[in-house]
């Protein structure tokens, strides 16, 4: 399901992994702990396309079967295009503001006319060619952008410790999002998501705003809109690090029902010990390295 290899990671001049290797089997849930500052969160989203690894010719990161540093080199391809697009823009500004000052500095001859009307195409044409270089540019950025983002809404899902629920929209509403930024139609979204939310004790709560809600309630919501796309992947980030011990307990529970019922595999992150105990792998990560 997950295959990693040789995951390196550098912010400035601090090397925060160090080679990581990493395999985990369809359908398993692994929990990933360590002191603070051992590359735990940095680890889990660079696996969940969140964040990019240090590309050399000896990484690796495929989930699914899909080789995921290849979408991303599409996206580090773009630093290449905004290049040209400053040095493109450089050169219209400096022609343009050279033109100007021939007709502020120079003395016409007797064809005035003619040659302003010369000038004041020469000034649109730079300023013609890079609108159109503009809109190129941004209409294929857009849509390299987009390759990734696809790829992450279709298979992947996030849960994290705060939530990170809309507050202006309903826990219906808020489960719906990630169908709908995937074009699947609003009958069918609604549907799939109301079933959900009663899977996970929730029917009778669907149109209560976050603030409604209490915090085992809020984090349910958010696993439930984890789940809309069906991703074949739930990363989660101290899921039950905000809760108290009734509803951590209850959440953790939820996760192994949640595998055996839809079958997805689980990477979580974590500093509860009986939590990190219940997955079927425990690794522990040091000074940017798994170390078992």
């Amino acid at each position: 399901m997950i295959h990693a290899k040789n995951i390196h990671k550098f912010y400035d001049k601090l090397e925060v992994l160090k080679g990581v290797d990493l395999h985990i089997k369809k359908g398993e849930i692994v929990s990933i702990v360590g002191a603070s500052g051992a590359g735990k969160t940095t680890l889990l989203q660079i696996l969940g396309t969140l964040d990019k690894p240090e590309i050399n010719t000896e990484s690796s990161l495929t989930i699914n079967g899909e080789n995921v540093l290849k979408l991303q080199d599409v996206e580090t391809d773009n630093s290449k295009q905004e290049k040209t697009f400053r040095l493109i823009s450089w050169i219209g500004g400096i022609y343009t503001v050279g033109l100007l000052a021939f007709l502020l500095f120079f003395k016409l001859t007797i064809f005035d006319d003619i040659f302003r009307y010369i000038t004041i195409a020469a000034l649109l044409l730079p300023l013609f060619v890079l609108a159109i270089y503009m809109n190129r540019y941004f209409k294929k950025k857009s849509k390299q952008d987009k390759v990734l983002s696809n790829f992450r809404n279709l298979n992947l899902g996030f849960i994290f410790q705060f939530h990170q629920l809309l507050p202006e929209f309903t826990a219906l509403e808020n489960v719906c999002i990630p169908a709908f930024m995937a074009n699947k139609p609003k009958a069918e979204t609604e549907k799939e998501a109301k079933r959900i939310l009663e899977y996970l004790g929730l029917s009778h709560r669907i149109h209560h705003k976050p603030n409604e809600l209490s915090g085992g309630e809020q984090q349910r919501v958010a696993v439930a809109r984890a789940l809309i796309n069906k991703p074949d992947v739930i990363f989660a980030d101290e899921p039950s690090g905000n809760l108290d011990t009734h509803s951590a307990e209850n959440l953790h529970q939820l996760f192994f029902q949640l595998r055996d019922e839809f079958g997805q595999t689980f990477v979580i992150v974590t500093h509860n010990e009986e939590l990190a105990n219940m997955a079927d792998r425990k690794l522990i990560m040091s000074d940017g390295q798994i170390i078992s």
